[in-house]
């Protein structure tokens, strides 16, 4: 079977599943809007495209999300027409819709299957949007106008899909009923027999000696540090917890871009911003044990969780970090934003604690008792883990159900 993945920034989401599929005998080219160092990955052929033109000045801020989508489109529509001329027809397409590139694939290949990989639908309430007051409430009265031309891209591809994968129930729910019964909810998996506890785990920071699990350590990991995975909330928290726990040090992982949400104003970045605000509370002496990492090697990130003692993880209402499954899978004891997200993977006081996403005392309280509750951390972890063995497993689990609903899409 011809399979062809379509991904912005392939692989993404299909890191496991294209290989597999290779792997499973299937022809696999993957469409993506980068250049790469090979024209194999992995068994995937990889065929780049760029865009041609800029989005316009002068466009109506609505329509601006939805040209952007449509000019990356074009320039992916044009590739596949190439590859349709090498002679290349795919049995199936795989596509990750959220920047508009397989938006015209459809009027190449009108018979082929395709799959798409729903990770959210824009709301007015009860998502990201309105969540988070400090950075601004949208009372517009054209706000549902702007979010329906928002969610055009996912009702086109509504119509153009035979299928759809949904990573977590919270993220298909945000979808409405017409799409959802389209949709089947399967992780993209996590290899819990990597990701997994380490008793003699180091790790060491640059410029600094190497922590083990005899130090006191509190994580806090995302691609990028900003208000959408709660910063703001963890930086505030610093003050007091470094008071408090003369021993701690707070290791941070995360870049200064922004992956979700808007750029702050002036050319800072959120990383420096909550610097600025919390640094006057802090002392010198106090400040030596706050450690930025930047965004380090994946090995690097897997000791660093495998030494944590306490590790926090905080999110709007958004899609769900892989990165959290990860640290359930290697036994850390968690403290989570009690967000609908987390509903799904965080059971209180069973796999992690909850706290109020906005109320930093809460979270400095519940970091600090668990930081006295070795035993209590002990039994979290464990069930954290055998959770995610049990529901997020790679091999065992997600893998398995993503071929099959490939190869099931194929026959629709």
């Amino acid at each position: 079977m011809n399979i062809l993945f379509v991904h912005q920034n392939f692989p993404g989401q299909f890191k496991h599943l294209a290989p597999e599929l290779v792997r499973r005998g299937h022809t696999v080219v993957a469409l993506a809007l980068r250049a790469y160092n090979t024209h194999v990955w992995q068994g995937v052929s990889l065929v780049s495209y760029s865009v041609e033109r800029r989005s316009s000045a002068n466009i109506h801020p609505w329509l601006a999300d939805f040209e952007s989508k449509t000019i990356r489109g074009e320039a992916c529509f044009r590739a596949a027409h190439r590859l349709k001329s090498e002679g290349f027809t795919p049995d199936v397409i795989i596509a990750h819709p959220a920047w508009g590139d397989s938006l015209f694939l459809k009027h190449i290949w009108p018979l082929t299957r395709l799959g798409t990989y729903g990770e959210y639908y824009y709301k007015l309430a009860g998502g990201d949007m309105n969540f988070d007051p400090e950075f601004g409430l949208r009372n517009d009265i054209t706000e549902p106008c702007r979010l329906s031309l928002k969610n055009l891209n996912n009702h086109l591809h509504f119509n153009l899909s035979d299928a759809w994968i949904s990573p977590t129930h919270w993220q298909a729910s945000t979808f409405p009923e017409n799409f959802r019964a389209k949709m089947q909810v399967i992780h993209d998996g996590i290899h819990t027999n990597i990701a997994k506890p380490n008793l003699l785990a180091t790790y060491q920071p640059l410029q600094n000696r190497p922590f083990t699990r005899n130090d006191e350590i509190i994580t806090f990991i995302n691609r990028n540090l900003e208000p959408y995975r709660g910063y703001h909330i963890f930086m505030r928290a610093l003050p007091e917890l470094l008071k408090s726990r003369p021993n701690a040090h707070i290791l941070i992982v995360g870049g200064n871009g922004v992956s979700y949400g808007s750029k702050p104003k002036a050319g800072k970045n959120w990383k420096d911003i909550f610097i600025d605000e919390v640094r006057p509370k802090i002392s010198d002496a106090d400040w030596v044990r706050v450690h930025f990492l930047g965004n380090i090697p994946y090995q690097d990130y897997l000791s660093l969780l495998q030494v944590s003692t306490v590790h926090v993880y905080l999110t709007y209402p958004f899609v769900l970090s892989w990165s959290l499954l990860e640290a359930m899978s290697i036994g850390c004891a968690i403290v989570a934003s009690n967000t609908q997200p987390l509903h799904e993977v965080i059971q209180h006081n069973v796999t992690g604690r909850l706290v109020d996403f906005f109320d930093v005392a809460a979270l400095t309280t519940e970091v600090i008792n668990l930081l006295d509750q070795p035993d209590r951390r002990e039994h979290l972890g464990r069930t954290a883990r055998t959770f995610a063995k049990k529901h997020y497993d790679l091999e065992t689990i997600c893998l398995p159900q993503q071929v099959q609903w490939v190869e099931r899409l194929a026959t629709l």
